[in-house]
C-alpha cells in the first residue's frame, strides 16, 4: 500500500506545474547523442507524449550531430569546428540534409507514435518555417584582433514563419522540426539546433525553451553544476572561457530567447531518463535554469 501511495503523492507534486502549465507551448530541443541510446529515446519520446496529453504543446527540434560526423568519417571527411560551428562545404550540406532529414527526424517522429502520440516531421523548408542567410562568425586570431572566419554553409536566422507549426497544434499534432534553413534564392543552410529553437520559442511566445544536452550543464570555474544563471553572469562565464565549445551557442540561444518574450529557459542533462518530467514537474530540476536577474 505504501507504494501505492508514494505514486499518488508523486502525481500530486505534478498537479501544481500541470495547472499552471496546461495550454502553454514548451520547445525542447533534443540532442542528437540522445538518439544513439534506446532507453533514452524510448523515456524522451514518453516525456513529450504525456506534456500532449497533460494539456501542454510541445515543439520539438533535434540535432544530429554525432551522426552526422559519422557519416561524414564513412565518406572521408573530417568535422572542423569553429565557436561550436560545423564548418559546412556543399558537398557536406548533402551529408547533413541526408542525415538530419531523412534519418533522425523520420525516427523521432515514428517514436512518438509508437507512444501515443501524433507527431509530424518538418524542416525549414517546409511552409517557409526558416528563413535563413549565411553565417559570418568571428574569432581572435591573437588575442586582440577579431577576423570572419569562411564556416561555409552555415546559415543564420532572418525569420521564422509559425504558421505551420501552429496549424499542426491546433489539430494535435506534434511538430518535430530538423534545423535546416532555406536562403532567398532557395539555397540550403545548416543551422545550429540551439538557436533554430531559441528563435522557434520566440516566434511562438513560447512558455519554456529547454535545451537537452549530453553534459550534466552550466558549471562554474571550480566545475560545480550551476543550477540558475542569471543572464550577466553567463556572458562573463562566456568571455572567461568557462562557457566553451557547444555549450557556447547553447548559453547564447537562451540569453536570446530570454530577450525575445520566452518565459523561462533550461539546459538540461539529456543523459537522465525522464530528463524533461524531472525539470518541468519537480522542484528539484536536472540542469541549469538560465534567468533574466
Amino acid at each position: 500500500m505504501e507504494s501505492f501511495i508514494g505514486k499518488a503523492e508523486v502525481l500530486m507534486e505534478a498537479l501544481p506545474y500541470i495547472r499552471r502549465f496546461y495550454g502553454k507551448t514548451f520547445v525542447v530541443k533534443c540532442t542528437g547523442s540522445l538518439m544513439l541510446d534506446e532507453e533514452l529515446k524510448a523515456s524522451f519520446a514518453q516525456d513529450i507524449v504525456l506534456l500532449k496529453y497533460v494539456g501542454i504543446n510541445p515543439v520539438v527540434v533535434h540535432g544530429g550531430g554525432p551522426q552526422i560526423t559519422e557519416m561524414m568519417e564513412k565518406m572521408g571527411t573530417r568535422a572542423v569546428f569553429v565557436r561550436g560551428m560545423r564548418v559546412t562545404t556543399e558537398e557536406m550540406m548533402d551529408i547533413v540534409e541526408m542525415v538530419l532529414v531523412g534519418k533522425i527526424n523520420k525516427e523521432i517522429v515514428n517514436l512518438i507514435n509508437q507512444h501515443g502520440g501524433m507527431a509530424v516531421g518538418l524542416s525549414g523548408k517546409d511552409g517557409g518555417l526558416i528563413r535563413a542567410q549565411k553565417m559570418s562568425v568571428r574569432v581572435s586570431s591573437d588575442g586582440e584582433t577579431n577576423e570572419i572566419v569562411d564556416i561555409g554553409l552555415v546559415g543564420e536566422i532572418v525569420g521564422i514563419n509559425p504558421a505551420v507549426i501552429n496549424s499542426l497544434d491546433e489539430n494535435k499534432f506534434i511538430p518535430v522540426i530538423a534545423p535546416i534553413g532555406v536562403g532567398e534564392k532557395g539555397e540550403t543552410y545548416n543551422i545550429n539546433a540551439d538557436l533554430v529553437a531559441g528563435q522557434i520559442a520566440e516566434a511562438l511566445g513560447a512558455e519554456k525553451l529547454i535545451l537537452l544536452t549530453d553534459v550534466e550543464a552550466v558549471k562554474d570555474k571550480k566545475g560545480e553544476l550551476l543550477s540558475t544563471l542569471k543572464i550577466n553572469q553567463a556572458r562573463k562565464l562566456i568571455q572567461e572561457g568557462v562557457v566553451a565549445g557547444g555549450m557556447i551557442p547553447k548559453v547564447e540561444c537562451c540569453i536570446e530567447a530570454l530577450k525575445g518574450g520566452v518565459g523561462k529557459t533550461h539546459i538540461i542533462d539529456g543523459r537522465v531518463k525522464h530528463a524533461v518530467l524531472l525539470e518541468i514537474f519537480t522542484k528539484e530540476g536536472v540542469g541549469t535554469e538560465v534567468v533574466r536577474k
